[in-house]
């Protein structure tokens, strides 16, 4: 899939918020539309384009081109209603890829039955990434997708000073090393001639419950 040159942004809450000046940060034309102005009027300035309007209505979202940006973003997600009727406006225009913010499983099913390209569960999401980090174990925590998950942690001892690849490290726990680097050193990829020794930290991938259980090792 390209890269997105335009984004709409439904919705400017929080995460809409954070997420619309993340993608303008990154080079990205944004409009973001929210209807309540204290909100349009803080972020004036901010983003490409941003109004005041009722994204819930067909003609408002023809009025604003919103089926000529390369993705748009439903972030309405306190309205139930408003999403899903959003959601559905946007895709019967022809919107060419529809995120949308769920804030539970029940509201994701129904986003998805609608046929909303990709569902997210931001609260759920960090809840899960804040859990791992607030045990220790991990550095940081990206699942992937169910059942897959990224993990940066400190390398265990029963790898240091071993080449990988006669650690049999995927066979014994199910992991791969993708990444690592030194203390002091700039991140590198991994291969099977990698020695990793104390104070060195790796980014494993791999099934949930084995990176889960990889982070533990000490």
């Amino acid at each position: 899939m390209a890269e997105a040159d335009s984004v709409a942004v439904i919705g400017l809450g929080r995460f809409g918020r954070s997420l619309a000046l993340e993608l303008m940060a990154s080079g990205t034309e944004v409009l973001g539309i929210d209807a309540d102005e204290t909100i349009v009027q803080e972020l004036n300035g901010q983003l490409t384009q941003v109004v005041r309007a009722d994204a819930t209505k067909d003609e408002v979202l023809r009025q604003l081109a919103v089926h000529q940006f390369d993705r748009v973003v439903v972030a309405v997600s306190s309205d139930l209603k408003a999403s899903i009727l959003c959601a559905s406006l946007l895709l019967q225009l022809g919107v060419p890829v529809v995120w949308a913010k769920a804030t539970d499983e029940q509201h994701g099913r129904i986003l998805e039955q609608l046929g909303v390209h990709h569902v997210v569960y931001p609260e759920s999401d960090m809840g899960r990434r804040v859990a791992h980090l607030v045990r220790g174990a991990a550095k940081d925590y990206l699942e992937i997708e169910a059942g897959y998950a990224l993990v940066k942690a400190a390398a265990p001892t029963e790898l240091h000073g071993v080449a990988l690849g006669d650690t049999d490290l995927r066979q014994r726990r199910g992991v791969t090393i993708a990444a690592w680097r030194s203390a002091a050193g700039e991140w590198q990829y991994a291969d099977n001639a990698t020695v990793l020794h104390e104070g060195d930290t790796v980014v494993a991938v791999g099934p949930t419950r084995n990176v889960e259980a990889f982070a533990q090792l000490r």
